[in-house]
């Protein structure tokens, strides 16, 4: 019992740390999580990838933000992402861009 305990403590602790190091957007989860993830590829490009995309690039977050809001595929040859994917407003696309692009 006290190794169930303690194996159940440990996963809780492991979990709430993975979730503390990744300060996601709420709305990043809620609106875009639908078709991307920050490490894997879904119906979108992972996150993580489209931050090394943009890696260097002086107007990243900026162009980030016109490519969200714009909607398009962007070189990725995948599905057409739609305007403003899900419904995001200008205040969401602008905390998600900027969470992409510092992500490592």
């Amino acid at each position: 019992m006290k190794t169930i305990i303690v194996s159940l403590s440990v996963a809780g602790l492991m979990f709430a740390g993975g979730a503390m190091a990744v300060d996601m957007p709420v709305d990043g989860k809620t609106k875009c999580g639908s078709c991307h993830t920050i490490d894997k590829k879904m119906v979108g490009p992972a996150w993580k990838d489209v931050a090394a995309k943009y890696k260097g690039q002086a107007d990243a977050e900026k162009t980030l933000i016109a490519n969200i809001t714009k909607g398009g595929q962007f070189g990725w040859k995948m599905g057409a992402m739609p305007p403003k994917g899900l419904g995001a407003n200008d205040a969401q696309i602008a905390s998600l861009a900027k969470f992409i692009v510092n992500l490592k």
